[in-house]
């Protein structure tokens, strides 16, 4: 029996990858330069994004440092105004809080972080939250999820990691922690291929933990 859940945050308890990708195609067209949907999926599974390619169309540093503050004011509008709510996310936490501890794993920026939870009421069932701020190596280095294990004082064997990128994958794996992947329609032709468990959807949690 697991008793200790490790989330990601963006697409497994929140849906923000949509508006990730949306602020960054809004800053880049300012400039003229068309963000590929698939080229950026591609580029987010190894760990790259909007700015490499940016750069592969030319675009100079110093504009991409502009363009990053203005795709972060883009995205902060969207977690402000868009709904983001993934259906049944509170429920699940509600139903698993006595029996698991759970914690939040996340590459997201504490700012961003704070904003997409200001309002709503998931941080109230995790002991603890590691946003991008909290380690040096991000996903898919192991060092998010090994930091996670030894706050918790856990056992790699006692630990789930709950995951929707082949990023956050590797970095569990890495980790030698069990990851159930979970659906998610912007990441879903990802390499998944080292997941332990996919599941549709965060209720399918309740028997894995058993």
């Amino acid at each position: 029996m697991k008793k200790f859940i490790l989330f990601d945050n963006d697409g497994v308890l929140v849906d923000t990858e949509y508006w990730y990708f949306r602020a960054g195609e809004r800053a880049l067209a300012s400039v003229g330069v068309r963000l590929d949907l698939d080229q950026y999926l591609h580029d987010m599974a190894h760990g790259l994004g909007t700015w490499h390619q940016a750069a592969r169309t030319g675009v100079d540093e110093a504009t991409i440092d502009r363009l990053k503050a203005l795709r972060n004011e883009y995205y902060q509008e969207s977690l402000r105004t868009e709904q983001i709510e993934i259906d049944g996310v509170e429920e699940v936490l509600a139903e698993l809080a006595p029996h698991v501890r759970m914690a939040i794993v996340t590459t997201s920026k504490r700012a961003d972080f704070d904003l997409i939870h200001a309002n709503r009421g998931i941080l109230r069932f995790m002991d603890f939250v590691l946003s991008r701020d909290d380690y040096t190596q991000a996903k898919p280095h192991p060092e998010p999820y090994l930091t996670a294990l030894e706050r918790f004082g856990a056992a790699r064997s006692e630990a789930l990691v709950v995951e929707d990128s082949a990023r956050g994958l590797r970095s569990a794996v890495a980790a030698g922690i069990d990851c159930a992947v979970v659906h998610n329609d912007f990441t879903q032709a990802q390499d998944f291929s080292g997941a332990t468990h996919r599941i549709a959807n965060l209720r399918e949690l309740r028997d894995l933990i058993r």
